[in-house]
């Protein structure tokens, strides 16, 4: 019991390191503000305050992708808005499944932390996706 335990822990630590190695120019190819990095650089790893930049982040995210979604849509004929509204669908069930599958129930604070990063790299991704779609 004892030996899952610690490596229940071990995993946990290298897990949330894995996390914190997102390197800038990968947030920033993806679109993340400039407030999120310094709001994970302040947290200093503690849990707590990762979830609330991440969560602050998400909303920014959030609405970056609502707009882009609408301006992409608004631009397109039927027949493209119809694959946009399929494929967009299809992606909120996968980014729903797969940000599950990182938020394991048994997987406690980490696990939640995965998920909530999960979530917001997920939708800036999409968002980043989207915006090449925009007509200028």
């Amino acid at each position: 019991m004892k030996k899952t335990k610690v490596l229940l822990v071990a995993i946990a630590v290298v897990f949330i390191g894995c996390l914190m190695q997102v390197s800038a120019q990968d947030e920033k190819a993806i679109g993340l503000s400039r407030e999120y990095e310094g709001c994970m650089d302040k947290s200093g790893g503690v849990t707590a305050s990762m979830l609330d930049c991440i969560g602050a982040e998400t909303k920014r995210q959030d609405a970056r992708l609502n707009k882009v979604y609408k301006d992409v849509i608004a631009q397109m004929d039927e027949g493209g808005k119809k694959r946009l509204l399929e494929a967009q669908r299809a992606w909120i069930k996968f980014r729903d499944a797969d940000v599950d599958l990182y938020r394991d129930p048994n997987g406690g604070t980490a696990a939640t932390l995965a998920g909530a990063d999960r979530y917001l790299m997920m939708t800036a991704q999409r968002a980043s996706e989207l915006e090449k779609f925009k007509s200028e």
